[in-house]
């Protein structure tokens, strides 16, 4: 029997990558990773452990018998557990947000992570996104996608998700600052930059829905396997 599918989403923050990837895996039927959630996990578990995100060398440490697990229950929204601790709401926080990039630019860390997430995709038939899933975790995915969007716009949907979460004082010109500093972070970084493969669909998401995205990447599957 051959194995299930492995469809890659990247592209830059904000770019809505995780709510329609969960969308669209939902809709195949599909595994939902969400990688970025990892990242976000681990850089809490720094934080609770008081260290400096800087700080490779004690971070090193936090790697070895790391429990970290995603659960997806029925309507595929996503649990996010790690050693002990459910953190499914709080790596979504303004603090934790703008140290994940700097947590990722370690290559312990991004070895480390990569080898859970390939262990994932080891049987196929999974949905992935991330910053650099068709370029280093699932180069040999079936189907790769760059979502991206403007700084301004991905800027917008960061002030309505923190708005969403209780944060009522957003800055639009100070979120985009910190987008704009967040790409360069990872477009820059020595180890498995943020890039768009050279196989992969680019879909620009200024404008769209997420149910239109979602459509976008049904017409392109249906396309390519159907």
């Amino acid at each position: 029997m051959p194995r299930k599918p492995i469809i890659a989403i990247d592209g830059p923050a904000g770019a809505g990558k995780s709510t329609v990837t969960r969308a669209f895996a939902k809709h195949l039927g599909l595994i939902y990773l969400d990688t970025g959630a990892m990242y976000r996990a681990l850089t809490w578990w720094i934080h609770y452990k008081g260290i400096d995100s800087n700080d490779e060398d004690l971070i090193k440490p936090l790697l070895n018998n790391l429990d970290l697990r995603l659960f997806l229950e029925d309507d595929y929204k996503q649990q996010v557990w790690i050693n002990g601790h459910t953190v499914t709401e709080v790596i979504r926080s303004p603090q934790i947000t703008a140290d994940v990039s700097l947590v990722a630019t370690h290559r312990s860390v991004r070895d480390a992570l990569t080898l859970q997430q390939k262990k994932v995709g080891r049987q196929g038939g999974l949905v992935a996104e991330g910053r650099d899933i068709g370029t280093a975790v699932f180069p040999y995915a079936d189907l790769k996608i760059f979502l991206t969007a403007t700084s301004r716009e991905r800027a917008h949907r960061r002030a309505n998700d923190l708005r969403a979460q209780g944060f009522d004082d957003c800055d639009l010109y100070e979120l985009e600052k910190q987008i704009i500093e967040r790409d360069n972070i990872d477009y820059s970084r020595a180890i498995a930059p943020l890039r768009q493969s050279s196989d992969a669909i680019v879909i620009i998401t200024d404008k769209l829905s997420c149910q239109q995205v979602v459509q976008v990447l049904v017409n392109v599957f249906q396309d390519q396997f159907l």
